[in-house]
This record gives structure tokens, sequence and C-alpha cells, in this order.
């Protein structure tokens, strides 16, 4: 196997945590809007906590972003 062929596959399957990021962030939103709707009192502290984790998973998603173009860029 050649060292452009490995480099390949290696971002591809760093690009796999991508679909965990997906599946985070559809049943993030998915919760955040069925705990409002059921208790629109507690809308300050759930959008401060929701807010919270989408930011710690799209995070997740830039740093898999840049590990991907690291290995495929990398002399």
């Amino acid at each position: 196997m050649s060292t452009d062929a490995a480099r390949l596959i290696s971002a591809a399957v760093a690009i796999f945590t991508l679909y965990g990021v997906g599946t985070s962030m559809g049943n993030l939103f998915s919760t955040w809007i069925s705990s409002v709707a059921r208790n629109p009192e507690a809308k300050d502290k759930v959008n401060f906590l929701g807010i919270m984790g989408m930011a710690f998973v799209e995070s997740i998603a830039l740093f898999t972003l840049l590990i991907a173009l690291l290995i495929l860029f990398k002399q």
C-alpha cells in the first residue's frame, strides 16, 4: 500500500466521527425542544445547557476536520 492510499484511508476513518456528531446534535435539539415544550418556565436554564452542549459537540466536529486535513496535507 502506498503512502497516499494510507493517508486517504486514515482521513476517511477520521471523518467517521462526524456520524456521531450529527446523531448527537439531532438528539440534543430534539431533547431541547421537548424539554422547553414540557416546562416553559425552565427555558433560561435549559437554553444555557443546550448552547453549552451544542458548543462541545461542534468542537468535536471541528477537531475531526482539523485532524483529517492534517492527515491529508501533511508532507
